[in-house]
């Protein structure tokens, strides 16, 4: 499963006012004192999560970008030259600045799906991702946690979706249009059936079955009218998934979308987790 380099971007400004303050204040105690630090970023899509985390780590960072999109990954590459003070380009790498920061980047295409994490985590001090692991089955959670524990990587995950969602003004079929998105989340996304809303609770017990201190915190998404364009985005996917779902009568979604798009103040809330893992 792909997104476009435009819902990327659209989502960027919610994704980065939602992450939760603890988790990423244990992060940063965890590399406090190292003026170093290798980063892999699984799933990169358009290079958010570095934008959104980089603050948090040493001054001095190596990044690993990866992800199967070759279009993602070139859209990565533009953003992060524009996002920075100063960038260089050798090859497909970059080198850049940013505060008091300086990053090199260098991009990879692979497909993970098959769970291969090991192959793409190799040297990293810290794994990280955005917005991923609810698209990724149980078993590829297993796969991953069983292959940082064994080099004692510390792992960071921020916006995996808990499931939870609540709009304003409410609707009668508010229930019916969650329940199906949510079975929706559970049908494949190109990692075998996917975790959904209980992955934030399969990474948990898998780091904690390996040894594994586990911070989560709560990063949902606030959608008022500073962000009209992304939740009437967000609004369609409900409705489509729910159609795609068959679980909830055509008419009763074309009417619940019908009055999420009506105009006036309206307000999503769509609940996601961070966590940090870290080896003890």
């Amino acid at each position: 499963m792909s997104f476009s380099a435009e819902w990327l971007s659209l989502r960027e400004p919610a994704d980065h006012a939602a992450l939760n303050a603890d988790v990423r204040q244990a992060l940063r105690r965890r590399f406090e004192g190292r003026d170093a630090i290798a980063v892999v970023d699984l799933g990169c899509g358009a290079g958010s999560n570095l934008r959104g985390t980089w603050a948090a780590l040493p001054a001095r960072q190596s990044w690993t970008l990866v992800d199967y999109d070759a279009r993602l990954l070139a859209a990565a590459r533009e953003k992060l030259i524009e996002w920075a003070d100063a960038a260089s380009i050798s090859g497909d790498a970059l080198s850049l600045r940013k505060g008091s920061a300086t990053l090199e980047v260098s991009f990879r295409q692979v497909d993970l799906s098959g769970g291969n994490f090991a192959g793409v985590t190799e040297g990293a001090d810290l794994v990280t991702a955005a917005a991923l692991f609810d698209l990724v089955s149980p078993s590829g959670i297993e796969a991953l946690a069983a292959s940082l524990a064994a080099r004692g990587q510390t792992f960071f995950t921020v916006l995996t979706y808990d499931g939870e969602a609540s709009w304003r003004p409410s609707h009668p079929a508010d229930s019916a249009i969650l329940a199906a998105f949510n079975a929706h989340q559970t049908s494949d996304k190109g990692f075998g059936p996917a975790a959904g809303p209980g992955a934030t609770d399969a990474l948990a017990k898998a780091f904690h079955r390996r040894g594994y201190g586990v911070l989560r915190g709560a990063s949902p998404w606030l959608l008022d009218r500073s962000f009209a364009r992304l939740r009437a985005e967000l609004d369609r996917g409900f409705a489509n998934a729910a159609l795609e779902t068959g679980l909830v009568p055509s008419g009763d979604v074309s009417a619940w979308l019908a009055h999420r798009l009506a105009g006036g103040e309206r307000l999503s809330i769509i609940g996601h987790e961070d966590l940090l893992a870290t080896p003890e």
